[in-house]
């Protein structure tokens, strides 16, 4: 009889760790298989910005623009929509050195152009030598399955190792470091080692774990806390809820409800995203509003170069 029990709970025991030690939950259909050459890799599709047009906007051009632009050109765009009205040398443009010589030039053309006088213009030098999307695309499936064995969205992953040093590994001027650009203090939060003699943020599967509880156990209640405060319906595999989570991820939750409070929004979607776009409040400023931008166009930047480049394409459900 103990011998049975015994066998029971052994065959039990079995089985419970099997299943612990699978994810969760599933985003197989949120998932493509991409064969190039020799290589495959399961990385997320990019169909709901196509279904919900959000590539149709003119900041999507833009930053897809500027992203795969080399740094001897730059970018002259107005500044509430990004509409890009010309590309010109950046040699040209170094030679105006005091701000009001380039104040002058853009007056001149916007003269030239019978834009508004009002029209603020902005020029932005290419970035083609920071977004390096060759480089990190092999990382991309290594991302998504860490995420996944850590039962987060892994939507993130790939969104966040497109945009931030992509490819590289450089410390930001405000201290962010690693694969995901994670704070020391942030990174510590999450159980990484950083001191003086260990970093563990420069560890790909150490900074994915970092990044992915980040987003679980803090990005993502606090965007449920924010929305539900408005009485928001979301689902949390919408594209705008995930952006919504990534400009937690990146300002803060505290600078998003700012951001959010300044809006009073009555619906989420598109124009709740847009809107955070040209609103600012708090520390939630220019650089914060163009984050989700920069992710949506990273992500049709790695669209073209899959259906470009590769051999064959097929869904994972």
């Amino acid at each position: 009889m103990h011998f049975k029990k015994s066998i029971s709970t052994l065959a039990f025991l079995v089985v419970f760790q099997h299943l612990i030690a699978q994810p969760l939950n599933s985003w197989d259909e949120h998932k493509v298989v991409v064969k190039r050459e020799k290589h495959v890799s399961e990385i997320m599709h990019m169909d709901d910005i196509f279904e919900e047009r959000w590539n149709l906007l003119p900041q999507m051009h833009y930053w897809k623009i500027v992203m795969q632009l080399s740094p001897d050109s730059c970018v002259i765009s107005k500044g509430h929509d990004k509409k890009i009205i010309q590309i010109i040398s950046s040699k040209d443009w170094k030679t105006y050195t005091t701000k009001e010589q380039k104040e002058e030039a853009k007056e001149k053309l916007k003269k030239e152009l019978n834009l508004p006088q009002d029209e603020i213009l902005n020029v932005v030098i290419g970035k083609s030598d920071f977004y390096l999307f060759e480089t990190v695309y092999p990382y991309l499936t290594k991302g998504v399955e860490a995420f996944e064995k850590l039962n987060v969205d892994p939507w993130y992953a790939q969104a966040i190792l497109l945009i931030e040093s992509p490819g590289q590994l450089k410390k930001s001027t405000t201290g962010a470091y690693g694969p995901f650009q994670l704070m020391p203090e942030v990174a510590r939060a999450q159980g990484l080692i950083v001191n003086d003699r260990t970093d563990e943020r420069k560890n790909f599967e150490r900074s994915a774990y970092g990044a992915a509880r980040l987003i679980s156990r803090i990005c993502i209640p606090e965007a449920r806390k924010i929305l539900n405060s408005y009485g928001i319906k979301y689902n949390e595999t919408d594209l705008w809820f995930r952006l919504f989570v990534m400009h937690i991820y990146h300002a803060g939750a505290g600078n998003v409800r700012a951001v959010v409070d300044a809006i009073r929004p009555n619906k989420g979607g598109k124009e709740l995203i847009t809107a955070m776009w040209k609103t600012k409040a708090a520390s939630f400023g220019n650089s914060s509003q163009n984050y989700s931008q920069v992710a949506l166009a990273a992500q049709l930047i790695l669209h073209d170069i899959i259906y470009n480049k590769c051999d064959e394409i097929y869904d994972c459900r």
